[in-house]
């Protein structure tokens, strides 16, 4: 798979808030990115989970700890008789 690089500047009284080092809370901003974009339906959770660097299904396990009920869109759908 090709990855492309974006680079964000990030103030150090940010990461010192934070209490964490630039590798630890750029992949936080990922999995944050990824959650978000899921969340959103502009990502589908594969390609979520490709953001996040993690496999599909540990990405909807992770799901959880942001209060994200994984599987939204096909409820809608069934509730919507879209199924």
């Amino acid at each position: 798979m090709t990855a492309r690089q974006i680079v964000i500047s990030i103030p150090q009284k940010v990461l010192l808030a934070e209490k964490t080092d630039e590798k630890s809370f750029a992949g936080e901003i990922r999995m944050l990115a990824a959650v978000k974009l899921y969340e959103l339906g502009r990502l589908s959770s594969g390609r979520a989970a490709d953001l996040a660097g993690m496999s599909r299904v540990e990405f909807l396990t992770a799901l959880g700890r942001y209060r994200i009920f994984p599987f939204e869109s096909e409820l809608n759908d069934l509730e919507a008789g879209n199924a």
